[in-house]
């Protein structure tokens, strides 16, 4: 049996995934429990449990998902209604999955604070 988290076996390619983008340090696929017309969700290649694990080192990475978020966005015609970026950290935040990922909405409204 492996170790390995969902998104590290999507990644790995040992569970199917449609990747909507991909490069040498960052995924996005679609959700399985869309909350909006567009929900996809941008993963780290790199193992990182939540928000907490980050370091230094990581800050071109998480600057990277949030530009390839916003490509995202622009790309599948979305950006300029808006859209929402997310990141839950830890059980009580709504994380399920334990590798860190961005929840990218669109292609509907959105209100503060969320429900």
């Amino acid at each position: 049996m492996s170790d390995k988290c969902i998104f590290c076996k999507i990644i790995a390619g040992e569970i199917p995934g449609k990747f909507v983008y991909e490069d040498e340090e960052i995924v996005a696929f679609g959700d399985l429990n869309p909350q909006a017309p567009h929900h996809y969700l941008i993963v780290p290649r790199k193992h990182i449990r939540t928000t907490l694990d980050l370091t230094t080192a990581d800050n071109v990475l998480i600057g990277h998902i949030h530009q390839v978020a916003g490509k995202l966005a622009h790309d599948l015609g979305f950006a300029e209604d808006g859209f929402r970026l997310v990141n839950n950290c830890n059980e009580g935040a709504g994380q399920s999955v334990w590798h860190i990922h961005f929840h990218l909405l669109g292609g509907r409204d959105f209100s503060w604070p969320p429900g």
